[in-house]
């Protein structure tokens, strides 16, 4: 069932979603927190603005076409609104449907088609990534990767350039994939599923690689399943459902069995906990969202000695949108941060502030997405810390290079960098 008016069918909401617009009470406690509206101060980049220009075209009074339709794509979906909303506007399933209406028929430049390409054919599938990065690794690897740089920044399109400049510094020349199974070292907790992620795992292998060992050290046998795939997100935030349901109900076969399936990946965690929306409720997909935990939920159910080696580090954290607004999880990472001697945490300005990154907005919103990124910077640098620990790989991948352009000496790392430390003692 849909709403609609039928002479200017420019946007249909399922009932459920055109609900969500009717349950915003336009009291304004979101406006706050939203990074849009408090960067440029217009009602127009506020939730409640967009709901009512989603409402509006849903009704048949306006259609989402320019300039309503630049206010909906400044939007980052970070779901800071949804965080302090009074009403419990599921404010993504707004968003998210407009998008689905936005991004059929919209024209594109030759270099918009190039980033979507890469996009969807490329960042989701980790071989055809390890494969497009290979060049730039031994660019790197070789010392021209500054000047391939330098130049592309100076030929490109924004977009294009952009993508060049959020790749980190050193990497490995081709990450591989986990064995399948990992044995437990003592006595056994229980078997996770263990999900790898697209991205991350081929631009944040270290991490892969401490998860696995630390889930181990603490008694988890860790099951990768080779048949996982991209969980999704990329596409369901692009409006292409087909696609994402493809690929959850790859990943909902691929799980099947395990006590739980656990991520060190935020964006990946909260789009796992969708499946069941996604897949219109579905029994399986049901049962396995409830199964899906990012990684700090995980180890706090499991039996965790006191770490042995202390880590001596002065580290501020910053809130992956999709762990603290997506999953509701902002307590748990700190309470594991803070059983590690040695390290003394201090809390930065804004730290549930979306850095800008926002899984490809950084690309195809880069004004927007460097002025968040600034901000963001900004607030690490008055902690007075040369660390900042961040849950999601594009969190780092933004905050890294913005210290790079910035010529700030600052490491990004994962909360389960520092635990592999603090219980296993390794420094690599």
């Amino acid at each position: 069932m849909t709403t609609g008016n039928e002479s200017n069918p420019k946007l249909s909401l399922s009932t459920r979603t055109y609900s969500r617009a009717l349950d915003c009470i336009q009291c304004g406690l979101c406006l706050p927190g939203c990074p849009t509206y408090t960067q440029s101060g217009l009602e127009t980049d506020s939730p409640r603005g967009r709901i009512r220009l989603i409402k509006a075209a849903a009704d048949g009074r306006i259609e989402l076409a320019d300039p309503a339709a630049q206010h909906l794509d400044l939007c980052l979906d970070c779901r800071s609104c949804e965080t302090a909303c009074p009403s419990g506007v599921v404010y993504h399933e707004l968003i998210e449907a407009a998008r689905v209406h936005l991004d059929a028929g919209r024209p594109r430049r030759w270099s918009d088609q190039i980033v979507e390409w890469f996009f969807y054919r490329v960042f989701a599938f980790p071989k055809r990534l390890r494969a497009a990065l290979f060049p730039v690794r031994l660019l790197q690897r070789v010392g021209l990767w500054r000047a391939a740089l330098w130049l592309g920044e100076k030929l490109l399109p924004d977009r294009l350039a952009k993508m060049a400049q959020m790749l980190p510094k050193q990497g490995m020349l081709w990450p591989r994939s986990p064995a399948q199974r990992h044995a437990p070292q003592g006595a056994h907790q229980m078997t996770v599923g263990y999900f790898t992620g697209c991205i991350g795992s081929v631009i944040q292998p270290r991490v892969q690689r401490c998860t696995i060992e630390l889930l181990q050290y603490l008694g988890c046998e860790v099951v990768a399943p080779r048949t996982q795939c991209c969980c999704g997100a990329i596409h369901h935030h692009g409006g292409r459902l087909d696609p994402a349901r493809a690929m959850a109900r790859q990943n909902i076969d691929a799980f099947e069995g395990l006590d739980a399936v656990v991520t060190d990946i935020a964006g990946c965690g909260a789009m796992l906990k969708e499946y069941a929306r996604l897949l219109d409720d579905d029994d399986r997909a049901l049962r396995f969202a409830e199964r899906v935990c990012d990684i700090s939920q995980l180890l706090e159910t499991l039996r965790l000695p006191i770490p042995k080696h202390p880590v001596a580090m002065h580290a501020t954290y910053h809130d992956a949108c999709h762990l603290v607004h997506g999953q509701g999880i902002t307590a748990a990472p700190r309470r594991l941060l803070r059983m590690i001697d040695g390290l003394k945490l201090m809390e930065m300005c804004e730290s549930d502030i979306c850095c800008g990154s926002a899984g490809t907005y950084n690309l195809t919103q880069p004004d927007m997405s460097r002025k968040l990124a600034e901000r963001k910077l900004a607030h690490i640098r008055e902690t007075g810390c040369g660390v900042c620990i961040t849950a999601n790989v594009g969190c780092a991948m933004q905050i890294e290079s913005v210290a790079r352009q910035a010529k700030m000496k600052l490491q990004v790392l994962h909360p389960v960098e520092l635990l592999h430390r603090a219980y296993l003692g390794s420094h690599d």
